[in-house]
């Protein structure tokens, strides 16, 4: 088990841990039943907080934020000599904390997506992980919330006796909404994106060595060009270019330098 703490990336506390630990400390949360918010972060989930203070803030108040893409991982070690064995794949996390609470007796709740995926992945985590409950699931409304339907949220989903929240709502969404129901909610609540999609069998994964040596992005490319298109030619650049500035010594971005937000975005 390897976990070396927080880690600056960006400006962005990343911890170094591998697969093993970040379960672990997701496992014990959920049975203590104390609020525990977790982001799995690749490049484009990192640049949304080194481009943004406010967000940034956001980002580094959650209690784990592992390593989702390679590039994060190698910057780790570029960065600051931590050297992990694999980097710490937001859908595979999620395969691993649905075994484990299957195992201990957790039940997970569904959050976010549309009716059909949630319908789809409920039913494929469920046959893959004999006993694992699933105490309930809301897809999103993709608007943001009245103050009222965000209480109707909350009590739901409380009411519904889960131990564990999964979050797919899409970045930086995903995360916003963690760190404003993580106080409200008094267990561990993931953003883990794409994995909604991965394990509902409706998107493709990457094959393996692709993944292994950080060429998921071009994978990804090619299956949605046109949205994607942005995010790996500018964004993947600017994230390059960041952390060779970081390496430098010439723009390096404390923890504390981020922006409070003044209110709740409200993403449901």
């Amino acid at each position: 088990m390897i976990d070396k703490g927080k880690q600056n990336i960006l400006g962005i506390g990343v911890n170094a841990v591998d697969y093993e630990a970040a379960t672990e400390n997701i496992i014990r949360a959920a049975a203590e039943k104390r609020s525990f918010a977790v982001s799995a972060l690749a490049v484009h989930g990192v640049m949304t907080g080194a481009l943004d203070d406010v967000h940034r803030h956001r980002l580094n108040q959650f209690d784990l934020v592992v390593p989702d893409g390679q590039p994060v991982r190698w910057a780790m070690k570029w960065l600051h000599g931590v050297e992990l064995p694999d980097r710490v794949y937001g859908p595979e996390l999620t395969l691993r904390v649905c075994e484990r609470a299957a195992r201990d007796g957790l039940s997970i709740y569904l959050y976010g997506s549309r009716p059909e995926v949630l319908e789809k992945l409920e039913s494929n985590l469920t046959a893959k992980f004999q006993g694992l409950k699933i105490a309930g699931s809301q897809p999103s409304r993709f608007r943001q919330v009245t103050e009222g339907e965000q209480a109707e949220i909350i009590e739901t989903i409380k009411a519904s006796g889960a131990s564990i929240v999964l979050v797919g709502l899409g970045c930086p969404r995903q995360e916003t909404w963690v760190f404003e129901h993580s106080g409200p909610l008094s267990m561990p609540l993931l953003a883990v994106g794409a994995a909604f999609d991965f394990h509902a069998g409706l998107l493709p994964q990457a094959p393996a060595w692709m993944q292994k040596r950080g060429l998921e992005w071009l994978y990804r490319l090619v299956q949605e060009p046109r949205r994607l298109m942005h995010r790996y030619t500018v964004i993947n650049t600017q994230y390059l270019i960041y952390i060779g500035l970081q390496m430098a010594k010439i723009r390096t971005k404390r923890l504390e330098d981020t922006v409070s937000p003044t209110g709740q975005m409200r993403f449901g």
